[in-house]
């Protein structure tokens, strides 16, 4: 009977370092997972993070107004590079000058960029399709529509020439 204490007492302690070694993993492993969760948290925006606005370093004028004509050379009106620039923290009320001002001779004003966008699209369209007499109609209506916007603006009005000559 004492010999099968002492085998069980031996069994429990041969058991002993293995329970121990699991505590021990389970241990690391929990603080990995803490070190884990922090650098993440560190990377990571939170709740709190997420309505704060970035701090971003006020450019000087000129800086601003060769980063104004930067966006305009890549195609975008003077709407999209105000819209472009409040994104990446630069708010253009914080500068002198309009950007329709800093772009001078560049400017092109957005509604009759998208006008005469579509006119180009409209035409392209009736010269492929020719029997398309909805098409015919609605290119003069938005060539008109042009008309009255350059003469609101005050452009210069390009007239386009008929093909046909005129008797006298």
């Amino acid at each position: 009977m004492v010999k099968d204490i002492e085998a069980e007492v031996i069994k429990e302690n041969e058991k002993a370092p293995v329970v121990e070694d699991s505590v021990k993993k389970v241990e690391e492993d929990t603080e990995k997972v803490e070190k884990v969760k922090d650098s993440a948290s560190d990377e990571a925006p939170s709740d709190k993070d997420k309505g704060k606005k970035k701090k971003v370093k006020k450019l000087a004028q000129k800086d601003y107004e060769a980063k104004v004509i930067e966006l305009a050379d890549s195609g975008l009106t003077s709407e999209k590079i105000g819209q472009k620039l409040r994104d990446s923290g630069i708010h253009p009320n914080d500068y002198n000058g309009k950007i329709s001002k800093i772009l001078g001779e560049k400017y092109v004003n957005a509604d009759l960029k998208n006008v005469e966008d579509k006119l180009v699209r409209i035409e392209k369209h009736y010269e492929t399709n020719k029997q398309d007499k909805r098409a015919k109609r609605e290119k003069d209506r938005i060539f008109s529509q042009i008309r009255k916007l350059k003469k609101y603006f005050g452009i210069e009005i390009i007239k386009k020439r008929n093909m046909k000559k005129v008797r006298k």
